[in-house]
């Protein structure tokens, strides 16, 4: 579970990022943070993955205030957590397999566990056989397939993408979604988003963020801002 308690983020200038933020996120629950550029969602974002703390407030992920100044598993914390991101993030010069597994070879898992993972994360995204192909010769779809293949792989819990078809078309963007729908249910999904037709069809829940606050948090909700 997540939760966010009365967060207030504060940059040193003096602009307020968020401003009296709370809400929580069920284990397993899928979420769209939706609200113009510069609404908070990407300072969420990067609270969660703890490259910012809060300036007042706390942030709760399982049984850890992330936004205690003696919270030193920082490490720990972004191995729950696979990010998706709207330019992709790919290493142009290593391969699929290559990109994918990173993650799990700093952690010392051995080679065969990490051939399996791999090879299953692929085969959801629907990339299987691409392992020795380089991101050069993928279209921007395939590339967004490998981000959530890296994402994903290791059985991580939570999955936070930052507008992830921001860079694709609208029958690239659903086939996108369509992944996302796939794991649902199994992990927590946090969607960072414009795109208000995806929002509009899938009908999960929306939490609305303005000026740093939220004004709306629908169950099921569309991009009604």
């Amino acid at each position: 579970m997540i939760v966010f308690d009365h967060v207030i983020k504060k940059y040193p200038l003096g602009n307020i990022a968020l401003d009296d933020v709370s809400f929580k996120i069920n284990d397993n629950e899928f979420v769209f943070l939706v609200g113009p550029s510069g609404a908070g969602k990407t300072t969420i974002i990067k609270l969660l993955l703890r490259e910012i703390t809060p300036t007042k407030g706390t942030i709760t992920l399982g049984d850890f205030n992330i936004a205690d100044k003696k919270f030193t598993r920082i490490e720990n914390l972004r191995r729950q957590i696979g990010i998706v991101f709207q330019d992709f993030k790919i290493l142009n010069d290593k391969n699929i397999f290559e990109n994918v597994s990173l993650s799990l070879r700093v952690t010392g898992m051995p080679s065969a566990t990490i051939r399996t993972e791999v090879k299953e994360s692929l085969q959801l995204v629907g990339l299987s056989g691409k392992e020795k192909v380089f991101p050069a010769q993928l279209s921007a779809g395939e590339l967004q397939r490998v981000a959530i293949a890296r994402a994903i792989v290791g059985n991580r819990d939570i999955l936070i993408a930052d507008e992830p078809t921001g860079n694709l078309d609208p029958k690239t963007s659903w086939e996108i979604m369509k992944i996302f729908k796939k794991i649902e249910g199994k992990k927590t999904i946090i969607i960072a988003t414009h795109n208000s037709d995806i929002v509009n069809s899938l009908k999960k829940r929306v939490i609305v963020l303005k000026d740093g606050k939220i004004i709306k948090d629908l169950k099921k909700g569309g991009y009604d801002l």
